[in-house]
């Protein structure tokens, strides 16, 4: 309401003092804002002046605009979304859920993605209190999760809009998927409380942990500052390894306060599929189970033998892309946070999808840029998620090293040569500037801050060559 005070105020002045003269041509179409003859695809949403909350989602219509043309209308819900993201940032991110007319969930396309109902509105993070800004770019999440695809690993497919809400426009967003089992996403079995054979599939997270239905009725200044909340690990909606980050058993118990003086040692496992109000007993003690098989494996495993039995248990070759990808990418919330692990019937536990990449590249300075992220526990102590032991455990083992050396090598020499790698940044930015989101987005808001959109796509491109060169150099000792 104060928004929109200040403006009617400041479009009464401009009409008083511009009175005498022709009104300035527009083109603006059915949006608040002019984008001329963008090809970026322009989403409006409105929720008929309900406010949205963090949960649950409130009805909304949403409408798919192309060359200012309208192609898809639906119904929707919709509420904000994201923990420490929603609370640093002005502009939010968004859950979005596709309903009949009923308020029934069914299954729709956008762009030409495979149907479901359930999606994701992801913009970059602007703190104007504090004036900065994460990803400049606008870019990371994409170029993350399309370095995944071209290598075969399925990611979030995704897709730049332009976002109007409630009549205000909201800048450059990536419309994407999220993440849940399905044949066209992650394409595991289905599980549940009535299968027989309960070895899969399963998808569990290592992350901050989400209030579920507790969220439920609460104001939206509860969500401002629960940080509390985060680490609020309980046996419904968690498992926790049996081993600290330093590969010693646990001997105090689990689900203890949030950030009590030991939280750094704990490593989390959330319930993401079955989700928490379906997964039984029997699942629950099933994954956890395995999980300490893998870790118990790894950790006795003779490296200097000729045989290995962790590598019963896990997919190596997700676990090396997985790793690859992160590193190239420097994505210090991986491994610890924003972490998905799956596990199909009767098969191995696998690595993946990668997800949030907001604080990697050359904004994810916690590691230097010529040491591994998984070494994150040397430079960062104070963190209440700390790396696991599997990754510096994993790098111990020749064979893993070997199988990284290998796949690394043949990923350097086709979609991670250094051309590939300056197309991808060139052609996204070429995009998103060509078309004039990347000025919309910063008019709206950059306000203060003093953004340099080139300056921000050189240091990206400049960060890529030299962090695939340090690896080029890192694994050749492997």
């Amino acid at each position: 309401m104060k928004h929109r005070f200040v403006l009617v105020l400041f479009a009464g002045s401009f009409l008083l003092l511009c009175s005498c003269r022709e009104p300035a041509p527009q083109n603006k179409g059915p949006f608040s804002v002019d984008i001329g003859e963008s090809q970026i695809p322009y989403i409006t949403i409105d929720t008929k002046g309900t406010a949205i909350l963090y949960e649950p989602k409130i009805a909304a219509t949403l409408k798919v605009f192309e060359k200012k043309a309208l192609v898809q209308e639906q119904k929707i819900g919709i509420e904000f979304r994201g923990k420490t993201s929603y609370r640093l940032s002005e502009k939010k991110n968004f859950n979005i859920e596709t309903v009949d007319d009923a308020g029934n969930d069914t299954e729709v396309s956008f762009f030409g993605m495979p149907a479901e109902e359930d999606w994701r509105l992801i913009g970059h993070v602007v703190n104007l209190k504090d004036k900065y800004i994460f990803d400049k770019t606008l870019m990371y999440n994409y170029v993350g999760y399309e370095l995944s695809r071209t290598i075969g690993k399925y990611a979030s497919r995704t897709q730049f809009v332009e976002l109007e809400l409630n009549g205000e426009y909201l800048g450059v967003y990536v419309l994407m998927e999220r993440l849940k089992r399905d044949g066209n996403r992650i394409n595991i079995k289905s599980l549940s409380a009535g299968s027989a054979n309960i070895t899969g599939g399963y998808i569990i997270t290592i992350d901050k942990a989400s209030l579920g239905d507790a969220a439920i009725g609460k104001p939206l200044s509860y969500f401002d500052n629960n940080w509390d909340d985060d680490a609020r690990y309980t046996a419904q909606n968690s498992f926790r390894s049996k081993y600290d980050i330093f590969k010693n058993l646990i001997t105090f118990p689990p689900y203890g306060a949030p950030y009590h003086p030991q939280k750094y040692l704990e490593t989390y496992f959330l319930y993401e599929y079955p989700g928490v109000d379906a997964i039984t007993s029997a699942q629950k003690d099933y994954i956890a189970n395995y999980v300490h098989l893998f870790e118990t494996a790894l950790i006795a495993d003779n490296f200097s033998a000729a045989t290995r039995t962790y590598t019963n248990l896990i997919d190596i070759s997700s676990f090396v892309d997985y790793f690859i990808i992160n590193e190239l990418c420097r994505n210090v919330d991986a491994y610890r946070l924003s972490t998905y692990l799956q596990k199909d019937r009767d098969g191995k536990l696998a690595m993946g999808p990668v997800w949030d990449m907001d604080i990697a590249f050359d904004n994810g300075d916690r590691v230097p840029i010529d040491n591994w992220v998984i070494n994150y526990n040397t430079y960062v102590s104070s963190d209440a998620w700390m790396m696991p032991f599997w990754w510096p455990r994993l790098l111990e083992d020749p064979i893993f090293k070997a199988a990284i050396k290998q796949r690394w090598a043949a990923l350097r020499t086709n979609q991670y040569s250094n051309g590939n790698l300056i197309e991808l940044v060139t052609s996204t930015a070429g995009y998103l500037k060509s078309n004039g989101a990347v000025q919309r987005n910063y008019t709206k808001w950059d306000q203060g801050i003093g953004v340099n959109y080139d300056a921000a796509i050189e240091s990206l491109k400049n960060f890529l060559i030299q962090r695939a060169t340090w690896m080029d150099a890192a694994v050749a000792r492997f």
